[in-house]
């Protein structure tokens, strides 16, 4: 193994690890993120960066749910959701986060 290609590896965790991996153009295995991904990602990236936010907490609030459900069970993330004084899951989202569990 190449010390490249351990350096790659290396940097696959952390919140950070995607987009410096975008921003270099090359994926988790070393192999280049084909032109036309990158163009439409961008593009995409650069209408959300001009939406109007509705506000930090609700922010938060969104990423908790998007991200907590991949490593949380839903009760558990009601419950720390609500302690911590944010909104319960909405129907929806339980079904949507949860509902192929």
């Amino acid at each position: 193994m190449t010390a490249e290609t351990n350096e790659v590896k290396q940097t696959t965790k952390g919140a950070d690890a995607v987009d410096e991996a975008i921003a270099q153009g090359i994926d988790f295995d070393g192999s280049p993120i084909p032109p036309a991904k990158l163009e439409l990602y961008h593009k995409v990236m650069a209408l959300e960066a001009n939406r109007q936010r509705s506000g930090v907490s609700n922010t938060m609030r969104s990423r908790i749910v998007r991200i907590g459900a991949k490593h949380i069970p839903q009760a558990e993330l009601d419950k720390m959701l609500i302690d911590a004084g944010f909104a319960p899951l909405k129907d929806k989202e339980a079904a949507f986060f949860y509902g192929g569990k």
